[in-house]
């Protein structure tokens, strides 16, 4: 009887992954955990990273002024803009899902969490919040390892898709920014970028509209970005399927012969 409910268990938990595909094992997963965040979110998300210090714990408190959100992404103190990062909040509290595997005497489990313990937005625009204790580990891991942007590297970022090339860029290579390969299924790829619907189930595009409408928007972004970059992207095929992409980033070295 045991090994027919551990079946079923099992059969539960793969159920589970496959609803939200938001697995976090190591560090650079978050860089690669929000695919359904807008340009936006993304931004207010990065403000708050930028807060992390080496010496932080786990039930670090952290505070910060809508005020100073808006001067940093360049909008004037208007109500509408105060309400578009109350909005931002909101999301972030409702689409950060994280799913940790857990291993309890000698079994293992998924824990279900969220990137977030709480956010707390007052009425004189202080925000204050605080990173789950269960993640917290892996966002101090990824600022300090990983995560090295300016915040003014990531504001001149206009398109999401381009954010998100950017930030699997820098945990590819380390927080380096210089030579690395990024490889995946299309699966992958797609759930990078474009995260979840409502019922938690992966957003799924044609290998055309992908490949014109996120990579090839993204990596043209970068490309102006970036223009010492070499980006060269190779499409994984099966047959005439297209299963999966590669992409090598390579910085371009120029040389003067006098």
């Amino acid at each position: 009887m045991a090994i027919v409910q551990n079946k079923k268990m099992d059969k539960t938990i793969s159920s589970l992954l496959s609803r939200q595909n938001y697995l976090v094992t190591q560090a650079n997963d978050l860089a690669r955990s929000f695919g359904n965040l807008t340009t936006f979110e993304h931004k207010v998300l990065d403000y708050c990273f930028s807060f992390v210090k080496a010496e932080d714990t786990s039930d670090q408190t952290y505070t910060i002024q809508m005020i100073d959100i808006l001067r940093h992404l360049g909008l004037n103190s208007s109500g509408k803009n105060y309400q578009r990062v109350g909005e931002a909040f909101r999301a972030l509290n409702t689409k950060t899902a994280i799913y940790l595997r857990s291993y309890k005497n000698g079994m293992s489990g998924i824990i279900m969490t969220s990137l977030f313990d709480y956010i707390e937005v007052l009425e004189d625009g202080k925000i204050e919040f605080q990173f789950s204790k269960k993640v917290a580990p892996f966002v101090f891991e990824l600022k300090q390892n990983y995560y090295s942007f300016k915040l003014s590297e990531l504001a001149n970022v206009r398109s999401k898709y381009a954010l998100t090339l950017l930030k699997l860029w820098n945990a590819n290579s380390m927080g380096k920014l210089q030579k690395a390969t990024i490889k995946g299924s299309l699966e992958d790829w797609q759930s990078w970028f474009l995260g979840t619907d409502n019922d938690g189930k992966p957003k799924k595009w044609s290998a055309g509209r992908f490949r014109q409408r996120v990579l090839g928007v993204s990596l043209k972004e970068l490309g102006e970005l970036y223009p010492k970059t070499a980006f060269f992207l190779t499409t994984e095929k099966e047959g005439r399927k297209i299963v999966g992409y590669t992409l090598d980033i390579t910085p371009i070295k120029t040389t003067l012969n006098i």
